[in-house]
């Protein structure tokens, strides 16, 4: 018997790809095996705690009666505390007007889209990347997917959008990029943004203007020499055209705290506010009232920041290292080298190749393989908007086990090594 028909949005919705993923590793742990599941966007909060005084602000907020709804747009304390936090550590200036809180990034991204883009409207955006392929459908936009190139560690550039911006109403974009943990080059970066400076300019005055969505929920976790570049910072012009998505899920490693932020032109912001109030998507008061005070402790979130992002570097490392060292034995596998963001982009290419006289022809059975057999669970780019035939994944390192990592390299060689 056939399902009841609801809603076109409901009957074409797809679920998420790393949701339904998940399920079939649960399934497979649930039976005893042993997977090192690398899937999630998450930490372990055993292996990554959050800061301690954040924890406590808390658990005093709570204590202190914080339980009632906040401000539909955000506490004015945590609309302060953030303000200075940008200014502090990203050189920005920023009105309270221009902020909006809510649980999160997600339902920022969503009143974002719902607030700029009408039905078939284009949407610009890259793949892999994540869920702009959902968002779009949400709105009923007209998906305009660029596809980056590995020569550019799988960001999109501006003459890969330019033949497309005619016309469009977003551009999203996402650095540290989720899910390959690389970065905008300043160049590129600037380029992007000259051509929506440019593409405004010849807007007629009644015309829609062309927005940039520029989620930045990883700025903070950037290894090495690499630097994070922003629009505005950029180029000023940018301000009027440019919202921002941020907060502390993935800063502070937490992801269930549910408090993000939004920053942008006032009218835009004023009506994403306006969206998220019908959703309800306000961040808990209590925590808006700990982030509020922990956010201005400067010395305290700088020594968190050291300790935070020193091990998340040295699991992308050595991951890293490990992929390589195979690499140069001769097995078909490839890295790039980590610059932010907690993941690694890893490339197993094994399709033509066979175990048991078994030949891969898809990369699905590639996957398959490797979580069998090397009980390794990772991200296929696919998940993320990139072809199928794709050989490249995603590695999330915020549920790894520093002592578990060399077990997981030799697994992985095994199973490499009985592939011919």
């Amino acid at each position: 018997m056939a399902e009841p028909k609801l809603s076109n949005l409901a009957q074409t919705l797809i679920g998420s790809e790393i949701v339904k993923l998940g399920g079939i590793i649960k399934d497979k742990i649930s039976k005893g095996e042993q997977i090192y599941n690398y899937t999630i966007g998450d930490f372990d909060s055993s292996e990554f705690p959050i800061p301690t005084l954040l924890r406590e602000e808390i658990k005093n907020a709570y204590d202190e009666g914080f339980t009632t709804y906040p401000i539909a747009d955000g506490e004015t304390d945590l609309r302060k505390s953030v303000a200075s936090f940008i200014k502090t550590r990203q050189g920005l200036d920023l009105d309270i007007s221009e902020i909006l809180i809510a649980a999160g990034g997600r339902p920022l991204i969503y009143a974002a889209y719902r607030a700029i883009v009408d039905k078939g409207e284009k949407v610009i955006y890259p793949v892999p990347s994540w869920n702009n392929n959902h968002y779009t459908h949400f709105t009923e936009g007209e998906h305009i997917k660029i596809e980056a190139l590995q020569e550019n560690n799988f960001m999109p550039t501006a003459d890969q959008i330019r033949p497309h911006i005619k016309g469009a109403a977003l551009i999203a974009l996402c650095s540290p990029l989720n899910p390959t943990g690389t970065v905008f080059k300043k160049q590129d970066l600037l380029d992007i943004c000259n051509l929506i400076i440019e593409e405004n300019e010849n807007r007629q005055e009644s015309e829609k203007k062309l927005y940039l969505l520029f989620d930045q929920i990883y700025w903070t976790l950037t290894f090495g020499d690499t630097e994070h570049f922003d629009p505005v910072t950029l180029q000023p012009k940018m301000k009027d055209y440019t919202v921002f998505v941020d907060g502390i899920s993935k800063a502070f490693a937490a992801t269930g705290v549910r408090v993000g932020w939004s920053f942008g032109p006032k009218h835009l912001i004023a009506k994403m506010k306006a969206i998220n109030s019908h959703v309800g998507a306000w961040a808990p008061m209590a925590e808006q009232k700990a982030v509020a005070k922990f956010l201005v402790q400067e010395e305290i979130v700088d020594d968190y920041f050291v300790t935070f992002k020193k091990e998340i570097d040295y699991r992308l490392k050595n991951i890293y290292d490990g992929f390589i060292a195979l690499k140069n034995k001769g097995y078909s596998v490839d890295a790039i080298s980590p610059q932010a963001a907690i993941y690694l982009t890893v490339k197993i290419d094994l399709v033509g190749q066979a175990f048991n006289g078994v030949v891969f022809e898809t990369q699905p059975a590639v996957t398959e393989y490797i979580l069998n057999e090397a009980k390794l669970a990772m991200v296929p780019f696919s998940s993320f908007g990139a072809p199928q035939d794709s050989s490249w994944y995603r590695i999330s390192v915020g549920c790894v086990k520093k002592e578990e990592i060399s077990d997981v390299l030799q697994k992985l060689k095994a199973a490499l090594s009985n592939v011919k």
